[in-house]
């Protein structure tokens, strides 16, 4: 589902939350960056976004988030990463 106009890409795990979406769509830069990143990189996004139990920090996480988007950078800062998606091991 990736294209321009006011479409968004998806992650892997998680459902894009509408407060994300709504951001997102309002900011072509911050949409390029999103739809030119891996469907985890989004995942990681949507995860980081909707982590938080404060609606405040929530918000802020949104925030931050379509600006370093549209900065383009590509993951959350210092974020290990979505825990709920299933760690492989190369052996």
């Amino acid at each position: 589902m990736m294209s321009g106009g006011g479409r968004l890409a998806a992650g892997v795990v998680h459902e894009m939350p509408d407060d994300l979406h709504a951001a997102l769509i309002a900011s072509e830069a911050a949409r390029d960056t999103w739809n030119g990143i891996t469907p985890l990189a989004r995942n990681e996004w949507i995860c980081w976004v909707t982590s938080p139990k404060k609606a405040e920090t929530r918000e802020k996480r949104i925030h931050w988030g379509v600006e370093s988007l549209s900065e383009g950078k590509r993951r959350p800062c210092c974020w290990p990463g979505c825990p709920h998606r299933e760690k492989t091991r190369a052996v």
